[in-house]
């Protein structure tokens, strides 16, 4: 199958990559590669590209390709609180116009990096694929509003999938150190404190970023018709954990560790659990391989070998929203977040 994958230089597309060429797909990425300098103990898998912002991808760009997995987009809270208008610009409206073009282009596959941060503020019972959305944030709206205007474009030639993907943790090359487990665990071998930011008591989905890349093989391989149009929670419904939970089982791998809590430490809004069984019982080939458990080990051995400190991965390198502001006072961004050099090329 020949793929279009966007944002394939980022922390999910360069685990997932290897994986799709591992297959036998013939894989072009599309990027704008913010963070090109961020890579972590190796180097991203080299593979064609087309270097653009996805808004100003045209439908000359789509032309013969089967398949799409679109991952491109401001990836996490603190960047979309940055500049909202941005998030919705870039994660909504450019997935949307980008869903549109692949459509006139003849793509018949389309799947969208959509989020379990759609449910926001959800009750403690655990939320399946048909819950309703309480985003609490503008990057979880955008991927909402990404849904509403992707699903309207379904038909018998344009087979869009949304996969919400639980909170990702694990190794990367262009490895993300503001998700839970990464965070906590770095904290920990760098300070000794497994060092919490809000209460602990809010609940998250956790999902190790290699199986989030599984399921968009599985995807994207599957019949048509299990997939067509729907939804997907990405994870195992066990691997949903309080966050002190997950404090817990880092105190217990980082030896000599102990929990604390930032200043700013509170209450959460963020809090919510989702039912997997759907993407279990539908796509018999996403066999989740990681636990919260092997990916704290998996990230200790890997910071410990890297010697990691408080500077790399609070600092502009590893730190995304720190990362973009520096490439905005070195005037390599213009205020839309586009690469200059792409801009003027």
């Amino acid at each position: 199958m020949r793929i279009l994958l966007t944002g394939h230089a980022g922390y999910i597309g360069t685990v997932l990559t290897p994986m799709l060429l591992e297959r036998g797909h013939d894989v072009t990425g599309l990027d704008s590669e913010l963070f090109r300098d961020c890579s972590f103990l190796a180097d991203p898998v080299s593979i064609p590209c087309i270097r653009k912002d996805v808004r100003d991808v045209t439908v000359d760009d789509l032309v013969g390709f089967d398949a799409i997995i679109h991952l491109a987009g401001l990836s996490n809270d603190p960047l979309g609180d940055y500049d909202p208008s941005l998030t919705f610009s870039i994660n909504g409206e450019g997935s949307v116009r980008l869903g549109q073009l692949a459509k006139q282009a003849g793509v018949k596959r389309f799947a969208y990096a959509s989020s379990c941060s759609n449910y926001g503020a959800s009750p403690s019972s655990f939320i399946d694929e048909s819950g309703a959305f309480a985003p609490v944030t503008p990057y979880g709206q955008s991927k909402v509003d990404a849904e509403a205007g992707l699903t309207v474009l379904a038909d018998e030639n344009f087979s869009p999938t949304f996969l919400r993907a639980s909170t990702a943790y694990g190794l990367s090359p262009r490895l993300r150190f503001d998700l839970v487990v990464n965070n906590l665990t770095a904290w920990s071998v760098a300070s000794g404190q497994v060092r919490m930011k809000s209460d602990g008591t809010p609940w998250r989905p956790i999902v190790h970023v290699a199986d989030i890349a599984l399921a968009y093989i599985c995807v994207i391989e599957a019949e048509r018709d299990l997939v067509h149009n729907a939804a997907f929670n990405v994870g195992t419904t066990n691997e949903n954990f309080q966050i002190r939970d997950i404090a817990a089982m880092i105190n217990k791998v980082v030896p000599n560790s102990r929990i604390t809590f930032a200043d700013e430490a509170g209450p959460d809004l963020r809090n919510y659990r989702v039912d997997c069984n759907h993407i279990a019982l539908t796509l018999h080939a996403f066999k989740p391989q990681w636990t919260c458990q092997r990916g704290i080990e998996q990230l200790y051995d890997a910071y410990c070998s890297a010697g990691i400190t408080i500077e790399d991965f609070e600092g502009p390198k590893f730190n995304r929203i720190a990362h973009v502001k520096k490439l905005l006072a070195n005037g390599e961004l213009d205020p839309t977040l586009r690469r200059k050099e792409l801009v003027e090329a």
